[in-house]
Parts: structure tokens; C-alpha cells; sequence
């Protein structure tokens, strides 16, 4: 699809076409279309841009991953589709590991995906084993004994609610990226960043690039003075003031 850069609307369909490309390579499901039109929606709430609240979040998460002893970022076929390139040079700039892990059960797509990383730079890409995460039916319950298993920090970009309380009761500490501050993924993990992918992932590398040089006490300052309620009750607020001025 052929689109202007003079387009209004030339960011958003751009980012959906990433969508129906991914689904097109077998990397996204076409469960994936809707969970991102939902999430369209809340974009256009927000103004289409990383408001104050989520600035906060991103500042949060960079310190928490900088802190982190063994971090992972799990990967779904959206953010695949979306910041492959971007989460490969997140998971280099915090000597991350990449796992993969789908809700709909899919051997195939999942090697899909790990090679779509693979071809954006990525030099080892996990994929789920025979492990389990406790307090899961679901198939997100298999995990990599290597990555998220063993994992303290668990960046989980456009995931679903039980699976960020069970990494949450598995005593791991949980990053989102949800465009939807009342969802139960924001709701339930440490920290919540709503926001579009496209724009939090890459904001997120420049921070942690920026915070590389404070001590350890100003990391962990600013992740004591977070408050992840706190900072979505301010998302809704901007939705609000964004409502009222349209």
C-alpha cells in the first residue's frame, strides 16, 4: 500500500500495514488484527503521541532494566511485526535475551518469528520448551528454562492481562506496553507504559542510553518514586483533557 507522507493519518496506517504484513509471513495471527485495532483506538485518545504519563514509565522501565540481573523480552507476533529491529537493539543495550512466546499455539509461527529476529539482527532468539510458569492454563504457560523461567525482569510489549498477573505471581517484576491504561495488563504489572510500541520502544533505548551514566542510587530512585497507579490515573486524565479540547 502506497500511502503520502503528507497523509493525516500516514503514521497510523502505516503501522497497520505492518500488521497485515506480519500476518501475510505467517508472524502475526489474524487474531492480532483486532488486538491492534483496539489499540488504534486508544492511540487516537491519547493524540497519537507518548504523553507525559508514559514518559514517566519509560523512564522507570529504563532504570529498572539497567538494574535488572537477567532480563528477557518476550516477543508475540505484533511486536514482532512492529519493533523487530528495535527489540533486538533493546535486548543488545541491556544484555537481554529475546524469547519468543505466542497465545495461539503455533510451532511454525514461532520459529517464523525467531527467524524474523534472527534477520533483524538478533544472534540467539529462545523459543518455549517443556517448562511451565505456574498460575497459567494457557499456552503463553510454556516458557524457556534459559529465559523467562529464570528471569527477575520480563519486558512483555502487547501481551495479555493473565499472563502479566502469573509472571507478576512467579515473583518477577513486569514491563508492559499498553496503549489501554485500564487494561489488566496495566493494571497488574509493575510498570505500565501506555503508549504505542512504535514510538515507546525507541524512546526506551535512547533513555536507557541516557541513564547508562548515573550511579545505581539514581536508578533506584527513580524506580522508588514511581507509582504505577499513580502514573495510569495521569493517562486517564490526559485522555480526558485530549476529549474535552477535540
Amino acid at each position: 500500500m502506497k500511502v503520502p507522507k503528507s497523509h493525516p493519518r500516514y503514521a497510523s496506517l502505516m503501522t497497520r500495514e505492518k500488521i497485515a504484513k506480519g500476518v501475510e509471513k505467517g508472524i502475526t495471527s489474524i487474531h492480532g488484527l483486532i488486538a491492534h485495532g483496539r489499540g488504534e483506538a486508544f492511540d487516537y485518545l491519547i493524540g497519537e503521541k507518548t504523553t507525559e504519563a508514559a514518559k514517566k514509565s519509560i523512564n522507570a522501565a529504563a532504570s529498572l532494566l539497567l538494574l535488572a540481573k537477567n532480563p528477557v523480552i518476550s516477543v508475540n507476533g505484533n511486536a514482532a511485526a512492529l519493533v523487530a529491529k528495535e527489540l533486538v537493539e533493546l535486548s543488545k543495550s541491556i544484555s537481554a535475551k529475546l524469547e519468543v512466546n505466542i497465545f495461539h499455539s503455533s510451532k511454525q509461527r514461532e520459529r517464523k518469528i525467531k527467524a524474523h529476529l534472527v534477520k533483524n539482527g538478533a544472534k540467539e532468539v529462545l523459543i518455549p520448551g517443556n517448562t511451565k510458569i505456574k498460575y497459567l492454563e494457557s499456552n503463553r504457560k510454556y516458557v524457556n528454562k534459559h529465559g523467562i523461567y529464570k528471569a527477575d525482569i520480563v519486558f512483555v510489549p502487547l501481551e495479555d492481562g493473565d499472563r502479566t498477573e502469573a509472571l507478576i505471581k512467579n515473583r518477577k517484576k513486569v514491563i508492559v506496553v499498553d496503549l489501554n491504561p485500564m487494561s489488566r495488563s496495566a493494571k497488574r504489572a509493575t510498570i505500565s507504559i501506555a503508549d504505542n510500541i512504535v514510538r515507546a520502544v525507541p524512546l526506551l533505548i535512547e533513555t536507557i542510553k541516557q541513564y547508562k551514566k548515573p550511579n545505581s542510587k539514581k536508578l533506584e530512585k527513580i524506580i522508588k518514586n514511581y507509582d504505577n497507579k499513580k502514573v495510569l490515573k495521569e493517562a486517564l486524565r490526559e485522555i480526558n483533557r485530549n476529549l474535552i479540547k477535540k
